[in-house]
């Protein structure tokens, strides 16, 4: 699934957050986005995300725009089509993993049979398989993470959008979640858009994309 962003602006009240804004990204690749604080990255990401409408301009999917959509219509095409990972990892604290995981399945119409299976597979995936009946505040960091990424992954999304999701974690817990992004986009062929503020991870990206004063500085 190819995504395309056509003269994206966006302002919330007086400020103009992005300036038109023009990008492709394409199948198979992992794409960092990185600038200052404030320069309109995540702005950038949730409208990518279609969590967030632009004032102006369009976000096509394999040529569709899906601002055309109704609420409802949008709702199911981003549970089926996108998965999203952000620097807090936002699990329920009162769920397990295997629990925190199965949830956008059964929202998506799984059976709780079949969406708690297909958690475990992707906690296995995540070798968090002595993790499953554990509640977010007995796991480390870095697991918290990788069941945030599990969750992301539940209904195989086609684009995988992270929100800083190495922010909190230490610079090994990090490094490995990167490499992580990496192993996945290979073995379930998978597009992944980072912001990130972590040079080393922009780096090893197939492109880094530089946001400025909310425009597109180079790419």
């Amino acid at each position: 699934m190819m995504i395309k962003i056509n003269n994206i602006e966006k302002s919330y009240g007086n400020l103009k957050v992005l300036k038109g804004i023009d990008l492709e990204i394409f199948e198979n690749e992992i794409v960092a986005i990185c600038g200052a604080s404030g320069a309109g990255k995540s702005t950038l990401l949730h409208i990518m995300g279609t969590l967030d409408k632009p004032d102006n301009g369009e976000v096509l999917y394999d040529n569709k725009s899906v601002f055309s959509l109704n609420d409802n219509e949008l709702s199911f095409f981003r549970n089926r089509n996108i998965g999203f990972v952000f620097q807090f990892h936002h699990l329920l604290p009162e769920f397990t993993a295997v629990e925190n995981v199965a949830l956008p399945a059964m929202i998506a119409g799984e059976s709780k049979k079949n969406a708690i299976k297909k958690a475990q597979e992707m906690l296995q995936i995540m070798q968090l398989s002595e993790r499953f009946l554990h509640k977010p505040a007995q796991l480390s960091g870095g697991e918290q993470q990788r069941v945030a990424v599990a969750r992301a992954l539940i209904n195989n999304p086609k684009i995988v959008l992270a929100d800083e999701p190495s922010g909190n974690l230490d610079t090994e817990h990090a490094r490995k979640l990167h490499q992580l992004f990496f192993e996945l986009r290979d073995k379930f062929k998978k597009t992944f858009v980072i912001i990130t503020h972590n040079e080393e991870l922009a780096n090893l990206s197939d492109r880094k994309i530089m946001i400025r004063d909310g425009k597109i500085q180079s790419i």
